[in-house]
């Protein structure tokens, strides 16, 4: 049977994402990853917010697809170019503005050309989601 190990810890994750994507100045924090499991966070400043002091949608989707991502490259090590290739997000809550963004991912299917998984977004400190996310990765073939 394949480990369901990680291939990183969460702070050399959160390292090589600033590594790989500088433009996010460390905005998004791994807090666990087991191989199978990813819990991280957003920190959400005024740039995320929308009109009525709620989390932007793109925001919520950007953590939600890092999460996949990170998910996916726990698995299967470092290959930045690893891509989404598929998203489906539903929004069920307004999340708290002032708070970080909580997801929890669970890598639900690696395969050697897609991985997929469920993702859950919580505002910090909260037990109810306030989006739900599949989203599918292409992970490019061996050379």
């Amino acid at each position: 049977m394949e480990s369901t190990d990680s291939k990183f810890t969460p702070e050399e994750m959160t390292a090589f994402l600033a590594e790989i994507f500088p433009q996010v100045k460390n905005d998004f924090i791994v807090d666990h990853l087991d191989g199978e499991n990813v819990v991280m966070r957003m920190r959400i400043t005024d740039s995320n917010l929308r009109p009525g002091g709620t989390v932007s949608g793109p925001s919520m989707f950007a953590l939600a697809d890092v999460a996949a991502y990170v998910a996916t490259l726990a698995r299967i090590g470092r290959e930045a170019l690893t891509v989404t290739t598929g998203c489906s997000m539903d929004f069920m809550r307004k999340p708290e503005a002032g708070k970080d963004l909580v997801a929890k991912a669970r890598l639900l299917k690696l395969g050697k050309a897609l991985s997929v998984t469920d993702i859950l977004l919580f505002s910090e400190g909260s037990d109810k989601p306030v989006a739900r996310a599949s989203m599918t990765y292409s992970i490019p073939p061996k050379r």
